[in-house]
């Protein structure tokens, strides 16, 4: 089966070590594209839920191995660093990289004439920065919608209806939580303003999104818990770009 090719491809959230990672469709996506640059835009390792419970199955090493199989083949391999695998940010200031992988806390990318920072935007999330314990505390909250989540799409499949996500659902629907996502936007496409880009991609609330604020493009790449999304980048980034799989 031919692979679909693309310059630049941008995967967040994908959180490796929850139950609630999608690690087969995950391997599925992967091992369908074929890309010069591939950007793992924060949240890869679940480091916070493997504190509370181990859980690192073969599945989940599998797209580990896989990411290595694509950078020793040529694919410049990106990591940028978030707030569940934190613990890489002690390696960033050592310009840290192996095997055409390096690790970062911000990257610069830029691609049809303009300039984007890439970051996974723990950072202009105020419970993040103020309130960690809360943070935890969501963290906690997420998981068990995760276990309902899934109990739902078992009992889905078994009457042969699509998946819904329960907690995707909840996101569109509960006002204070699309006030969060709105807040968080232009937060961080205010920041990119001021820091002279053209736009910012972000990962961190597991919503793909592309829009634009002042002129300055916000794009988001989803995650890989709920959605399942990655930003796919030919030529240029636009809304089409994102794709759900």
């Amino acid at each position: 089966m031919s692979k679909l090719e693309y310059e630049v491809v941008i995967i967040s959230d994908t959180h490796l070590g929850s139950r609630g990672c999608q690690s087969k469709r995950l391997l599925n996506f992967l091992k369908s594209i074929k890309c010069k640059k591939l950007i793992l835009n924060g949240d890869i390792i679940d480091a916070w839920r493997l504190k509370k419970d181990f859980y690192f199955p073969s599945e989940h090493l599998n797209v580990i191995r896989y990411i290595l199989k694509m950078a020793s083949k040529g694919t410049e391999v990106i990591y940028v660093t978030g707030n569940h695998d934190e613990f890489l940010r002690n390696v960033t200031d050592m310009d840290f990289s192996f095997s055409n992988i390096k690790v970062v806390d911000r990257y610069d990318l830029e691609i049809g004439g303009k300039k984007y920072l890439v970051m996974h935007g723990d950072m202009f999330d105020l419970i993040i920065q103020n309130h960690k314990w809360l943070a935890y505390v969501g963290d906690s909250l997420y998981g068990l919608l995760m276990r309902l989540n899934r109990f739902n799409n078992w009992t889905r499949h078994k009457l042969n209806l699509k998946r819904w996500s329960l907690s995707k659902h909840i996101k569109q629907k509960v006002k204070q939580a699309s006030n969060y996502i709105g807040k968080f936007e232009k937060v961080a496409t205010k920041y990119a303003q001021e820091s002279g880009y053209d736009g910012i991609i972000c990962g961190h609330i597991h919503k793909p999104e592309y829009t634009l604020y002042d002129g300055i493009e916000y794009v988001n790449s989803g995650d890989w818990v709920e959605v399942c999304s990655a930003i796919t980048i030919k030529d240029k980034i636009t809304a089409d770009c994102i794709i759900e799989v």
